[in-house]
């Protein structure tokens, strides 16, 4: 898409980022309401996992299983199955890495069969302490032009503490 670029992002605390983007992304999105423009067109953490559903796919983190599982509209078998295997995942939450989590990603879909899950974070050659985020500096540029009194401070803001990062 012309006017955004992609990044790989490296942070040394996984909590103050996430909370960094909260942040972020609330802003730009209550920005994007009102103009219609947001700056920040995706994040993919490394270890962002996508489950196809029969609505569409739904995005979390391994450790979220449990609040995405309410949300998903799958037969309750294939929750279950899916519950399992994000259990072992978690179990080995501070040793878990990117391939670790490929490899139980090709266990589900192969159990499921079907490619029920997906996982970019792996593909994308992340890893621990990494993000992949896309930027749309067009729209950057727009509301910089258009922002005035509270919403640039708002702007402003939310471009600062992204910039912390990029």
């Amino acid at each position: 898409m012309a006017g955004t670029v992609s990044k790989i992002i490296h942070f040394e605390d996984e909590e103050e980022f996430i909370d960094d983007m909260d942040r972020v992304l609330e802003a730009f999105s209550y920005l994007a309401g009102r103009y219609g423009h947001n700056p920040v067109e995706g994040v993919i953490l490394w270890d962002s996992i996508g489950i196809r559903d029969k609505e569409g796919v739904k995005i979390f983190r391994v450790g979220e299983f449990p609040f995405a599982e309410g949300t998903l509209n799958l037969d309750l078998e294939e929750i279950r199955l899916l519950e399992r295997y994000f259990d072992e995942l978690e179990s080995k939450w501070d040793e878990l890495s990117v391939e670790d989590i490929r490899h139980f990603v090709d266990l589900m879909n192969e159990a499921a069969g079907r490619e029920a899950v997906i996982y970019e974070a792996y593909d994308l050659g992340l890893d621990r302490n990494t993000a992949y985020i896309l930027i749309n500096i067009a729209n950057i540029h727009y509301l910089d032009s258009i922002l005035e009194g509270d919403d640039r401070e708002i702007f402003e803001g939310a471009l600062e503490l992204l910039l912390k990062y990029v």
